[in-house]
């Protein structure tokens, strides 16, 4: 191939960006797939492929911003690879947060290039994948398509407040990432800010929730000189007016075929797993999902390559690969371990089902007796109380759970816990967590060692939800049963009366996952997590923690008829049996 570094492309405003250009070295008119982030373009190119093999997430190298797409793989299948700097990050000129119309110029200067035959496409994972919907909303007519996998937040711009910290709970991704950043920052001694800015800054150093994590405190104290995503989700702890508005207008503004996606994996990060969905509900036109496995992606990134390639070949190339004949939603089943497809989602298939909260910590989809047939006691609720991390890593729980399943069922799509619960503070962070425990066929008796569900069966965490109390208010307009939409406006906010018992609807965030017979459904009601390493660092470098309240709170569940505390799944019936005429005997088909 040739490679060109670092060639200089002036913006419209005169502000010159850094890009690098990969193209096959047979002379000719190519189509161009073009990719930008802040993270670094210098270690996205071949020649770091060339020394690091790409690493699982769980190996010491593995390195998240290597995230551009596999340059040598698209040479080599006849597109120029083209990596962009976004201005105000490392060798791109100016500040970033004023570059509305950058992708726009620069597409239109892959265009106007010897070498490009003036179809666009767009490649690269998470921050990559934000700018993806950036781009095609500028609307530049060469840029055919996009394919964001991981994509990020749909409301609110790439790190909007309602996919990033869904039910308004802070985590610390913006700090766990800060040290992939190359975002110009220039930091000085703190200054006054606009008076409106100074309180709101003033309010967040007395919060003594922030106060607790020392580490945020700090760049709090910074004024916003460094770690600025992290600085302003502590300072304007909320989504600001006319978010949601101006996200339905933006999605109106994408025209252009999309192919979006992201793994089980990414409900840790959030923003990757919902902003996939909520583009692929609210963007019409041509479009595809799909949903991967719980395996994080290698670094650097080369997996879904042939998927990306018949993407563009059909859309850049004009071939009739029938990628666009194939059932538009594909998603991997944990548990069964294979592919499904769908036709939309959530799946029109889906059974809702409610699994209530029951006696003795069970799940069951027997609804509660009403309290006259089982007396008063059966008001009374499930209680624990959690003390701050200040005091303690022990996390305290409720846990529920299904007996042994007599077969095998079928989870797969978004997911809502209703919960009827009181806390005596004003405020505390709901974390409930979906597990699959198993495999346990036995019951429970009253002989010695048959009592309890044993402690050591194994469990597999499928995803979480949380809500933070103060952030319950609903946009009823927007809601669904299986989404919870809250409103998370600052004037929403409102602390919880000790002790009274309050209506949550909690989002947890979808799954897809085949709990095989003898195993159990689980759910565990929490209210905080920590930090998994020291210095406020976590052992896995994008699996975040949240910042959870400072002082001691006691939970109580109630899941009585009058307060029917329950989950709402979505059950996918078992596929169809049908006779095979050839063999005669039946057997299960595909849906």
């Amino acid at each position: 191939m040739i490679e060109e570094r670092d060639i200089s492309v002036a913006m419209r405003d005169g502000t010159r960006l850094a890009v690098d250009v990969y193209r096959p070295d047979t002379p000719g008119k190519y189509p161009v797939l073009y990719a930008s982030a802040l993270h670094n373009k210098d270690i996205q190119g071949p020649d770091i492929a060339d020394i690091l093999p790409s690493q699982p997430a769980h190996a010491p190298l593995w390195f998240g911003p290597i995230e551009a797409g596999d340059t040598r793989r698209f040479v080599a299948n006849g597109y120029i690879h083209v990596i962009a700097q976004p201005r105000g990050s490392a060798k791109s000129e100016g500040h970033y947060g004023h570059e509305d119309t950058d992708h726009y110029d620069l597409i239109e200067w892959i265009t106007q290039q010897p070498w490009s035959n003036g179809n666009v496409g767009m490649v690269g994972i998470s921050g990559y994948a934000g700018e993806q919907w950036r781009a095609a909303a500028q609307g530049h007519p060469a840029l055919k398509a996009i394919f964001p996998y991981d994509a990020c937040s749909a409301y609110g711009g790439m790190f909007g407040f309602r996919d990033f910290n869904p039910g308004g709970v802070l985590h610390a991704f913006p700090y766990l990432l800060d040290v992939f950043s190359t975002v110009h920052e220039s930091r000085d001694r703190p200054t006054e800010l606009p008076a409106a800015e100074e309180e709101l800054w003033r309010l967040a150093m007395r919060n003594p929730d922030y106060k607790q994590y020392i580490n945020l405190y700090n760049i709090l104290t910074q004024k916003g000189q460094r770690t600025l995503i992290m600085y302003l989700m502590m300072t304007h702890p909320w989504e600001l007016d006319g978010t949601v508005e101006r996200a339905q207008e933006l999605f109106k503004k994408i025209r252009i075929p999309f192919y979006t996606g992201s793994g089980a994996y990414a409900y840790t990060y959030k923003l990757h797993w919902l902003g996939a969905q909520h583009y692929f509900q609210n963007v019409d036109g041509p479009k595809k999902l799909i949903f991967t496995g719980p395996a994080h992606l290698e670094r650097p990134f080369h997996q879904y390559h042939d998927e990306i390639i018949r993407w563009y070949d059909h859309w850049l190339k004009g071939q009739n690969n029938g990628i666009m004949d194939e059932p538009p939603v594909r998603y991997w089943l944990m548990g069964a371990n294979e592919w499904r497809t769908g036709t939309d989602w959530p799946l029109p298939e889906t059974k809702w089902t409610k699994y209530y909260l029951s006696g003795w910590e069970t799940l069951s989809t027997e609804p509660p007796r009403i309290a006259s047939e089982l007396g008063a006691v059966a008001r009374e609720p499930d209680v624990f109380t959690q003390m701050p991390v200040t005091r303690t890593t022990k996390i305290e729980r409720l846990r529920y759970m299904t007996d042994p399943l007599s077969r095998d069922v079928t989870v797969a799509g978004p997911i809502t816990l209703t919960l009827y619960a009181a806390i005596d503070q004003e405020d505390t962070n709901w974390i409930v967590v979906l597990k699959d425990v198993g495999p346990d066929v036995s019951v429970r008796t009253a002989r010695e060692g048959e009592r309890n569900v044993s402690s050591s069966l194994p469990e597999r965490e499928l995803t979480r939800g949380w809500l933070k109390a103060s952030y319950r208010a609903l946009d009823d307009k927007r809601s669904k049963p299986w989404e919870p939409f809250h409103k998370l406006s600052r004037d929403a906010i409102a602390p919880v009366k000790p002790e009274d018992v309050v209506e949550y609807r909690i989002q947890i965030l979808a799954t897809a996952n085949q709990f095989k017979a003898g195993h159990r459904i689980c759910l565990d009601i929490t209210s905080m997590d920590v930090p998994t390493g020291t210095g406020a660092m976590t052992n896995v470098e994008y699996i975040p923690y949240h910042v959870c309240s400072s002082k001691t709170v006691t939970h109580k569940i109630y899941r009585d008829a009058d307060r029917p505390s329950h989950l709402l799944l979505p059950i996918i019936p078992a596929r169809p049996i049908s006779v095979r005429p050839d063999v005669g005997t039946k057997e299960e088909v595909s849906q």
